[in-house]
């Protein structure tokens, strides 16, 4: 038997008694602390004897498991705990022993304890570890949860408003017919133009709901052909002339930088993606203000920019605009027009164009220096088309098309 092992049988109940008192003042837990402290001397008599620390990593392995050590909250984490329980030990060895004998006494036991403190120190950071990696995919799978609810909601939601916007539009519609008095009345006919806007605008809403649908599922379809971009810049220009006059603004097209050759693409579903990058920037730029449109060519791709002078994006907002629902600014600040300067909409044009130019192999991001609705800084939109040569079929699917892509 060491020294230390005849010391420690010799003054076992000194050294519980003076532990328990330093580590709780708590009379309802002094049993099981008890308890708890006669054991860790126990193992750690044992391992001293068998001169293998074993049976306190033991001890200490129980303690990790939540098994034992009550202790005051002023007292965070078990390394805390054993470190008071060898200034403990050594206070007593130092009370109770002639000078010589306690410095032997001191070496040797601080020598153990270094190695047990380290030890419960690894083994507690990998259970803290282990808890927050099972926090963290529990938290997972409540996103995942709540994403799909969300999703599903959109995909109901936009099948269950397509039928009363259809009885809608075709009573409006019966209404306007040739054979009734109230197409060219004057009191009636403006009410039916406005039902006809809101119809049509629920309808557009109803179409991103439903692509929003096909996106997060990697369902949508393209259907390829071959495709001009000035073609699409064109009628994109088109398509926005009247809010380019209603808010005053111009749109310049540097048409020269647009490459003329064809690339094989769904002509529909991009036009789609650069009305409502336009449609964007219209959005938040202060009327009488400028967008252009202007194109560069990359290895394989063409970059088509859009580029304002509008109220810009902040730093906190600029990695979040392309997710569903995403809108910028305050809601309370937003005008009921589609294009009227910081006007309201779902949020789903960005996340629709992004899953768009995703699914023809591209990418899609936004820049800008900061948002200041006073000095305006701008913001530019990138939108990287690829340009293809062929295509070895007319329709394909996006998800097969990603792994394509992937695989390559």
């Amino acid at each position: 038997m060491t020294g230390l092992a005849h010391w420690l049988e010799s003054h076992l109940d000194v050294l519980i008694q003076a532990t328990v008192e330093a580590l709780s003042q708590d009379a309802g837990q002094k049993a099981q602390v008890t308890e708890t402290v006669a054991a860790f001397f126990e193992s750690l008599e044992n391992a001293v004897n068998v001169q293998d620390l074993a049976p306190l990593y033991e001890r200490l392995h129980d303690w990790v498991a939540g098994r034992s050590v009550p202790i005051d909250d002023d007292l965070a984490g078990l390394v805390p705990v054993l470190i008071l329980i060898e200034e403990v030990s050594s206070e007593q060895i130092r009370l109770l022993c002639p000078a010589e004998q306690a410095v032997e006494l001191l070496i040797e036991m601080d020598a153990i304890f270094n190695q047990a403190i380290s030890y419960l120190s690894r083994m507690e950071t990998n259970a803290l570890l282990m808890d927050m990696r099972l926090e963290l995919a529990k938290a997972m799978a409540q996103l995942e949860r709540l994403d799909k609810s969300k999703s599903d909601f959109v995909a109901v939601a936009a099948h269950e408003l397509r039928t009363p916007i259809t009885l809608i539009e075709g009573y409006a519609n019966m209404l306007r017919g040739t054979d009734t008095p109230y197409k060219d009345d004057p009191v009636l006919a403006p009410l039916l133009d406005g039902m006809e806007s809101g119809v049509k605008r629920l309808r557009e809403i109803i179409r991103d709901m439903l692509d929003v649908s096909l996106i997060t599922l990697d369902m949508i379809e393209l259907h390829l052909q071959i495709t001009w971009l000035p073609q699409l810049i064109d009628a994109v220009e088109r398509s926005m002339m009247s809010h380019l006059k209603e808010r005053n603004l111009e749109l310049v097209i540097e048409r020269d930088t647009i490459p003329r050759r064809p690339t094989y693409a769904d002509p529909e579903r991009l036009l789609q993606v650069l009305q409502k990058i336009v449609y964007n920037a219209i959005k938040y730029t202060p009327d009488g203000g400028r967008v252009i449109v202007t194109a560069r060519e990359l290895t394989g791709f063409t970059d088509i920019m859009v580029i304002d002078n509008g109220i810009g994006i902040s730093a906190n907002d600029l990695p979040h605009i392309f997710n569903m629902f995403s809108s910028l600014g305050d809601a309370s600040l937003h005008s009921s027009g589609k294009t009227k300067f910081r006007g309201g909409g779902p949020g789903l044009g960005l996340y629709i164009s992004k899953g768009v130019i995703e699914a023809h192999g591209g990418n899609i991001w936004a820049e800008s220096p900061g948002f200041d609705d006073v000095l305006c800084p701008g913001s530019t939109f990138h939108v990287m088309i690829p340009m293809r040569s062929a295509s070895s079929s007319d329709t394909i699917n996006s998800t097969i098309f990603n792994n394509q892509n992937k695989e390559a």
